[in-house]
């Protein structure tokens, strides 16, 4: 699914589609070393996270980039390959491990031992288009299939803020995507999406029909009482 969407995000905008998408089949490589501390490897059998220091999760999540481009390379394919790997997070912030770090330490009234730069990943930032929209489409593919019935306007609200967010924390600065191509980008996935996903998302015009059914089942009911 990141492979299709970078694709034609990264195609949209002139960049190297081919590369997106076997930059996407293996961009996560890295948590083959650790997998159940990834969420979408525990399959309800608990989260080990619970458990561990907040500093030492992020620890083990933020290893995974890293992880993945020395694998990689130890089986030497080729650089673009593993800078994807290495770069698709660049230096962006795990928001949920920092602030629940920041939550304990306010109930237990202690002083922050930790600043944001150590709940951040090393880096580096994406250096080329290919990166970033790899690591966009990444955030967007997660986000969409954890919800159950999206809608569009869910599904562009998403896009738009994964975008907005990461281009705030200066995440783009290196790698010479334009505000237009962000734009671009933006449109293509929530179009790709859209196509993806379509027997889950809910469209206004369905819940009207929803609601037509069921006033007109309600309705047969009524009448088939009164005739008993």
């Amino acid at each position: 699914m990141v492979g299709n969407l970078s694709e034609a995000a990264a195609e949209a905008v002139g960049a190297n589609g081919l590369l997106c998408r076997v930059g996407s089949f293996y961009h996560d490589v890295g948590k083959t070393k650790r997998p159940l501390y990834f969420i979408e490897n525990q399959n309800g059998a608990g989260n080990p996270h619970d458990k561990l220091d907040p500093k030492v999760s992020a620890s083990i999540i933020i290893a995974h980039a890293r992880d993945g481009a020395d694998m990689l390379r130890a089986h030497k394919l080729p650089k673009p390959i593993r800078d994807i790997a290495e770069q698709h997070h660049g230096t962006t912030l795990l928001k949920y491990f920092y602030f629940k770090a920041t939550k304990l330490a306010e109930e237990h009234g202690t002083d922050k031992q930790w600043t944001e730069e150590d709940y951040r990943y090393p880096g580096p930032k994406a250096q080329s288009k290919e990166a970033a929209i790899v690591g966009i489409a990444d955030c967007v593919e997660a986000a969409v299939r954890s919800l159950n019935h999206p809608t569009v306007d869910q599904i562009e609200g998403i896009i738009s803020k994964i975008i907005k967010e990461r281009l705030d924390d200066n995440q783009f600065n290196e790698c010479d995507l334009t505000l237009r191509e962000l734009d671009k980008i933006a449109e293509t996935l929530k179009q790709t999406v859209i196509g993806m996903f379509h027997s889950r998302i809910e469209y206004p015009d369905d819940k009207e029909m929803k609601k037509l059914k069921e006033a007109k089942e309600k309705r047969h009911d009524a009448e088939l009482g009164m005739g008993r």
